[in-house]
């Protein structure tokens, strides 16, 4: 039986620079929503859930990400040019709020979902259209004429912005805006050199490689390699999945779009993720970091491959139970949700000094508004034992 592993609270990146500065919009990074198995070889995206995504629908047309807290706008605007878009985010007055504006590369790209295929977000949130494209506020670096995209594959990448049919192209781009509820954080430094061959992305709590696998290996074999490496005395290595990946794309580098001063690269290349492209199930998705886009590759090709690891307070968690239980939302305010339950589960929630808050199985029907904000633990056990690392707000 494949393991399943939970855990984590984490911090994701704008690509919005002041200086060395990095201003982080996003609260946590969520993870591609993939689901399904497509492998009996463990590593794949669903063999991993950090932050289940989970929107709710505000009912004034717009939708919160509680897992990034950006506000988005349920249906899209409409098929229109770059520069348009960006006028009509400004004037754009929706759930009575008027700070719109257009979301970045990185904010664009937190919304697919990769369990789904054109488009590749969730239709119970997000309002279906005929678009094909979706603007991000991004140029490419190097040209200005072209621009940072999403697509409804559930791909992201650059655009020469003439492809639309209002500037005389022959695609759909659309515009969605997103808005910020909170106050952004400046982080002074994106990663830390950790001094034993590993990186620290300070804005997503990874850890990387520092220099990745110098051979170039098929998906499988990239799957096997990274679940059985050993590094800094750590086993928990893994393939990242498409939107860790794309995490640590920097839009002002190219050739390659990582950052050199912290990772021992010199060129770019094409970089496995674990994520399966789910209608084209012989197919998986890379990172190209010659800019940064993501597309796909059959599995047997050979692409290089770069490990990564949760900084987790908790190393040694267990198997969860087959029933696939998720917990939402996280953060959570007063009620902790279950989905997938078998109804046999204990739950024991401890805060992080280790004292025990609650016992029971009903845990759905708990009221924890009295509690402090923070990090807390859930032990799950079942016919298997899980720690979910979660936090109050």
């Amino acid at each position: 039986m494949k393991k399943k592993l939970l855990t984590g609270i984490f911090l994701i990146n704008a690509t919005l620079y002041f200086s060395q500065s990095f201003v982080k919009t996003m609260k946590r990074l969520p993870d591609t929503g993939q689901n399904t198995s497509y492998t009996g070889t463990f590593g794949e995206d669903n063999d991993y859930s950090i932050n289940t995504p989970f929107f709710i629908d505000n009912g004034n047309g717009t939708v919160t990400d509680t897992i990034t807290g950006l506000i988005w706008q349920k249906s899209d605007g409409g098929e229109m040019t770059i520069e348009n878009a960006t006028t009509y985010c400004s004037n754009l007055i929706l759930g009575s709020e008027t700070d719109w504006r257009l979301p970045n590369a990185h904010e664009l790209f937190s919304i697919m979902n990769h369990q789904y295929s054109n488009p590749s977000l969730d239709a119970s949130v997000f309002t279906t259209t005929t678009a094909q494209y979706w603007w991000s506020i991004d140029k490419q670096v190097n040209d200005i004429t072209k621009i940072w995209a999403g697509n409804s594959g559930g791909g992201i990448g650059n655009h020469p912005k003439t492809e639309t049919i209002s500037a005389g192209g022959n695609k759909k781009f659309h515009v969605r805006a997103v808005r910020n509820p909170i106050t952004p954080v400046v982080v002074q430094s994106h990663f830390t050199d950790n001094g034993n061959g590993t990186i620290t992305d300070n804005i997503t709590n990874l850890i990387w490689e520092k220099t990745p696998f110098a051979d170039t290996l098929s998906w499988e074999q990239s799957l096997i390699y990274a679940n059985t490496l050993t590094l800094t005395g750590k086993t928990d290595w893994r393939l990242p999945n498409i939107k860790e990946l794309r995490s640590i794309n920097d839009e002002t580098l190219i050739n390659p779009s990582l950052n050199t001063n912290y990772f021992n690269v010199n060129s770019a290349k094409k970089y496995w993720s674990s994520t399966t492209i789910p209608n084209q199930t012989s197919n998986a998705w890379y990172m190209y970091t010659q800019f940064g886009i993501t597309t796909y590759d059959t599995k047997t090709t050979k692409h290089n491959l770069i490990c990564v690891r949760s900084n987790q307070l908790i190393n040694n968690l267990n198997e969860i139970n087959s029933s696939k239980l998720s917990i939402y939302p996280n953060p959570f305010s007063n009620k902790i949700t279950l989905k997938n339950a078998l109804g046999n589960e204990n739950f024991e929630l401890y805060n992080s000094f280790g004292q025990l808050i609650f016992s029971g199985k009903n845990i759905d029907q708990q009221n924890f508004d009295c509690l402090i904000n923070g990090i807390y633990f859930l032990k799950i056990t079942s016919q298997k034992t899980s720690i979910i690392k979660l936090l109050k707000e």
